[in-house]
């Protein structure tokens, strides 16, 4: 399978962890939906941080003191900015500000943000992502979709465990090495429901073919689904 990635920087890369751990954190803090969960993640950590370096270059920040110098405790304001974005488009009652401000002030210690920071930040994450914010290819959304439509053919959707394909995204989210199997979000979704059946349902119960099913339903190649599969298997029961 061919598959593109993104590289972090040597500097970008002792703040990754942290800052997934900042906003995975933040989302279970604010009570948000998965979707808005994963939506934020995509913004945050597939488009906003990687596009800093190119905004930066082209002296776009220069005029902004939020991203010069560029601070981790900003970097956790952005991370906040980018749940509130993704509320915005996944909420019928959004996120208030006031909500993030209060979260903010008890978990960034190195800095205090002011509701007019967060407004300010919110316009400069739309800048760095050139005002692109939209979210369908999501990952977490095509799962979502197969999750529905294979408890709808099998008996066993009521077994197929829900939560350990959310805890599965989050473990590739935490490995840097594993981020590359995110640039086929469809792809990645099929997986994440194979690798949930094999897992979480009994073995000597596992008579839907589901491979041949997620095959059918995304026009994934089997390849690419085995693939990102024995992956994913890999990283779930490799020692911690």
């Amino acid at each position: 399978m061919n598959m593109k990635k993104w590289m972090w920087s040597e500097q970008q890369r002792p703040l990754r962890l942290p800052l997934l751990q900042f906003l995975i954190q933040s989302a279970q803090d604010l009570k948000v939906a998965p979707i808005v969960k994963y939506a934020a993640l995509s913004l945050f950590f597939d488009r906003f941080y990687p596009s800093l370096s190119r905004f930066t270059q082209q002296g776009d920040a220069t005029a902004n003191w939020l991203l010069q110098p560029i601070r981790e405790s900003n970097l956790q304001l952005f991370a906040l900015i980018s749940i509130w974005v993704s509320s915005k488009i996944h909420d019928s009652r959004p996120l208030s500000v006031k909500s993030l401000k209060s979260l903010g002030d008890k978990t960034i210690t190195e800095q205090h943000f002011t509701t007019r920071d967060f407004v300010e930040a919110e316009v400069v994450l739309l800048q760095v992502l050139d005002f692109e914010i939209g979210t369908a290819n999501n990952a977490f959304v095509f799962l979502e979709e197969l999750y529905f439509q294979f408890k709808e053919v099998a008996k066993l959707g009521e077994v197929l465990n829900f939560e350990a394909c959310i805890d599965i995204m989050d473990l590739l989210y935490e490995r840097d090495e594993t981020s590359v199997l995110y640039s086929s979000p469809r792809s990645l979704a099929a997986s994440v429901l194979v690798a949930s059946y094999v897992i979480t349902v009994p073995k000597q119960r596992q008579e839907f073919p589901v491979l041949p099913w997620v095959k059918f339903v995304t026009s994934c190649k089997d390849e690419d689904i085995i693939e990102i599969v024995t992956d994913i298997l890999k990283h779930v029961f490799e020692p911690s």
